[in-house]
């Protein structure tokens, strides 16, 4: 069904608890994995160029080292992107790597956050609903058990 797919992170907890579901429909459908991460870089002023979280540099090598594991405990060969944007357009960003990549479904986590504070915080997996040309699954926080696996009564039927 699906022969691209992208896996959005951003290096939290929350992005994490989609990579199961991610590795599930790759692993199904025979499909290539795309992993996206991306840098927020500052804009304008003395600012220009650095990077908007300071912990990114912990991010991207964590990022790595989850892709690094993929070949060895899956046998898939994933394609990563970490990529730089300004503030407040990292949904337009993962959403134009899928549409050069070709990608067929994306596949992000939530925080969860209600209406309003995704509003007011921003949220990129409610803007990535609405740009993206393709579909995507949005993992909420409670769908993992304790031991990171997704709880079998909230996988997707493989049908």
């Amino acid at each position: 069904m699906f022969t691209n797919i992208l896996w959005a992170t951003d290096g939290s907890a929350q992005a994490d608890e989609a990579l199961p579901y991610a590795l599930q429909f790759v692993e199904h459908d025979h499909a290539q994995l795309h992993v996206v991460h991306v840098v927020e870089k500052l804009v304008g002023g003395r600012s220009t160029g650095l990077d908007a979280h300071l912990d990114d540099h912990d991010v991207v090598a964590k990022v790595q080292a989850q892709t690094a594991r993929i070949p060895s405990e899956h046998g898939i060969t994933p394609m990563v992107h970490v990529v730089a944007e300004a503030p407040g357009h990292v949904a337009g960003r993962i959403a134009g790597i899928a549409e050069e990549a070709g990608v067929d479904l994306i596949v992000v986590g939530t925080r969860g956050r209600s209406a309003l504070s995704g509003l007011v915080l921003g949220s990129v997996t409610q803007r990535l609903l609405h740009v993206a040309g393709c579909p995507v699954l949005a993992i909420p926080p409670t769908t993992v058990g304790a031991l990171g696996e997704p709880r079998p009564d909230a996988l997707p039927s493989a049908g």
